[in-house]
């Protein structure tokens, strides 16, 4: 019978290799249905009317003028709030649905809400604003600094982004015959009509929910939210379709955020380099909510510490997970003071990282990787001890990231079907947020059964489909990849049990290769696949695989537990202020890697959104009216095809690796770019530039 194992490297006909999405041509020529193309016959339109105030008193609320106008066909109003308080700027106080956009904006200016302004604040800078402090301390803090031979002490910062999905957050939503229909852009498909029936009153097993394509999430899409509720209650009271899909202001100001963090950092080494002691004070804000920060400091265990980590309520719109949540700000916060160290010892920053890998989880991985990227980025020619001591206005500098993440793969269930004809199918809940994952379960499924990429239909994207986990914290792809191959060796084994008198053997000396079901010691004796399928009559095979993700590490499907290196290299104008990107390398481990090509690009991707946060994205609020002055996408500034310069990826691969098995890959390439670019232009000009992002006008406050 078949194993369920990863098979050996010289037995894979599509694991590891350089496969194309299967998906690419549908969405680069405009087929690809998101969420925001779905419309439908009879269709409303709902748009939010958004508190003007960061905080009041919400004293009452009044549609009827806006439900008299003539196509305007629903209205809804947040009870809830009324003798309530509103807490940010853009809060959902009610909502329309009406024949045409138009029709719903114009009604919207007809609710009256009548509110009683109350004092705000949305500075998320001030330490003395913050509570609830979290402290950690460990050995002996005075005495490392106390007998440290370099003591370096730093502010650093990084300041509130939005997530800025392309696609905004939303869905439409249509009941027919008493059952409702979901076309939303979420990251968690299984899961999204969770708790949605007590709000609308239909049985979650009543609730269909289709999303076969969407444009980014990166953590803020993982629940139907209040937005969710509006569409799916109008859409019962109306009994038409109902579409409601955030505009870009209210997208970039409340769908959420990843927090700020900005720190007060004192570093003791020794005069060899070795780091024997930390102390950093940390604050910042989740918005309205809460906030949370962690791993620091970053990647290194340093033996003597203390540290305090605050949030400082504002009003804004709430935090929700992105990319490596918490990771990419206290990388950037840890790997500055860390540099900085190195600086004042005027130490190599390799040898100096070198000299203190012994403080990291995985101190070979990273000899390793580092090893690979100074060639790549050419180390030994371009390095400099801080500052660039050429002629001219433009400096050269290079800078480092380290990170690491978890990524073991999530529940997940898969059903793969092989019908009479050879047809087959693998059918799971998930969705892709752009990984890829449609692709990677028809490799898997593929690859077990012998057959090629292309006989293989992936299934994905609905919640009547075998439940699975939503995407986050990098664990889809370990999961997806789990059941479908626990589901496919399944289905395998029984087609075997079928074949085997046909081929004058036992099922368990049989295999799957090249379209063929064969005798392993006798390859010549084989049957076509089709024509093995079609001794199955008129029965299919359906088997279902369960990714246990307990038992799935113990049996080496999966793992956790990655480590990145990153260097980037920039020039920077002294008399400008302006960075230049001209190359970055990253170097990263993902255990076994299912497709070479999609890997690599994930990696780009997780590039271009650090080099972003890096150089161009913050979110600016004014102080007086509590509001998001840059909600929109002419200031709120994202890296364009230039800025990012040229990127090159390297993936660890070899037996110490893939015998890992398979751990997600989405969040590690996104951490490092903030630290890297920051080191790096400390590198070329000689001075810290303290706060990102790392604008021409902080560069030359910088250098003066």
């Amino acid at each position: 019978m078949a194993s369920a194992s990863w098979p050996e490297k010289g037995n894979r006909s599509l694991i590891g290799k350089r496969i194309s999405r299967l998906d690419g041509p549908a969405k680069s020529t405009g087929r690809a249905q998101y969420a925001y193309d779905v419309n439908l016959p009879g269709m409303l339109w709902a748009r939010v009317l958004p508190s003007p105030y960061a905080r009041a008193e919400v004293k009452s609320i009044d549609a009827s003028a806006a439900a008299a106008m003539p196509g305007v066909h629903a209205t809804w109003v947040d009870e809830d709030l009324i003798n309530d308080e509103v807490r940010y700027v853009g809060q959902i106080v009610a909502a329309v649905a009406a024949e045409s956009e138009e029709i719903a904006t114009d009604a919207l200016a007809k609710i009256a809400v009548s509110y009683t302004p109350l004092d705000h604040q949305v500075d998320d800078n001030n330490p003395a604003l913050a509570r609830r402090p979290s402290d950690k301390e460990e050995g002996d803090l005075a005495k490392a600094l106390d007998e440290a031979d370099v003591v370096v002490e730093g502010n650093y910062s990084c300041p509130v982004i939005t997530h800025c999905c392309l696609e905004p957050h939303g869905q439409v939503a249509e009941v027919r015959d008493g059952e409702l229909f979901l076309w939303p852009s979420t990251q968690n498909v299984s899961r999204y009509a969770d708790r949605l029936d007590d709000a609308v009153g239909i049985a979650r097993s009543k609730m269909h929910v289709d999303c076969q394509y969407m444009g980014g999430g990166f953590g803020s899409k993982f629940g139907h939210d209040k937005w969710g509720i509006i569409g799916s209650i109008m859409a019962k009271e109306t009994g038409r379709p109902v579409k409601l899909m955030l505009e870009r202001d209210l997208e970039l100001a409340i769908a959420g955020n990843r927090p700020s963090a900005h720190a007060k950092i004192k570093v003791g080494t020794k005069s060899d380099g070795t780091v024997t002691a930390f102390e950093g004070e940390l604050w910042g804000t989740g918005g309205s909510g809460g906030y949370s920060m962690r791993a620091f400091p970053y990647v290194f265990n340093v033996p003597n510490l203390k540290t305090t980590i605050k949030g400082i309520r504002t009003n804004r719109g709430g935090q929700r997970a992105w990319r490596a949540p918490s990771h990419p700000q206290t990388c950037f916060l840890t790997m500055s003071a860390l540099e900085d160290a190195a600086a004042a010892l005027k130490m190599d920053q390799v040898e100096f990282y070198k000299k203190n890998l012994g403080l990291t989880d995985r101190p070979d991985v990273y000899a390793e990787q580092l090893d690979i990227a100074t060639k790549l980025i050419g180390y030994d020619r371009k390095s400099h001890l801080r500052g660039d001591a050429s002629p001219g206005p433009v400096k050269r500098g290079l800078g480092f990231g380290l990170h690491t993440w978890g990524g073991l793969g999530h529940g997940s269930e898969c059903e793969v079907t092989i019908n009479p004809d050879g047809s087959v199918s693998a059918s799971i809940g998930t969705q892709d947020l752009g990984t890829g994952a449609r692709t990677l379960i028809a490799i898997v499924a593929g690859e077990t059964l012998g057959l090629p990429l292309e006989a293989i239909e992936a299934r994905i994207g609905k919640n009547s489909y075998p439940a699975s986990g939503a995407s986050g914290g990098s664990t889809t792809t370990g999961g997806i990849a789990t059941s479908t191959r626990l589901a496919s060796t399944a289905a395998l084994n029984e087609l075997l049990a079928v074949v085997a008198p046909r081929l004058g053997g036992n099922a368990d000396a049989l295999e799957a290769k090249e379209g063929v079901i064969r005798e392993i010691n006798h390859p010549n004796n084989a049957i076509a696949w089709a024509d093995a399928c079609a001794l199955l009559g008129t029965n299919a095979i359906t088997k279902r695989g369960v990714n246990n993700r307990t038992e799935a590490k113990e049996q080496g499907f999966i793992d956790e537990g990655v480590g990145g290196v990153q260097i980037a290299d920039v020039s920077v104008d002294t008399e400008t202020g302006v960075v230049t990107l001209n190359k970055m390398v990253a170097v990263q481990d993902c255990g076994l890697i299912l497709d070479m090509k999609t890997a690599e690009s994930q990696v780009m991707g997780g590039l271009i959104m650090g080099i972003t946060f890096a150089l161009f994205e913050e979110a600016l609020y004014d102080p007086t009216t509590g509001r998001m002055l840059n909600a929109d996408m002419e200031f709120y500034r994202l890296a364009g095809i230039s800025d990012v310069g040229d990127l090159k990826v390297h993936m660890m691969t070899g037996e110490k690796y893939e015998k890992r098995g398979v751990i997600g890959l989405g969040e590690p390439p996104v951490i490092s770019p903030g630290a890297a670019l920051s080191n790096a232009v400390a590198n070329a000009i000689g001075v810290r530039v303290p706060e990102l992002p790392l604008t021409p006008e902080r560069v030359l406050a910088a250098l003066a």
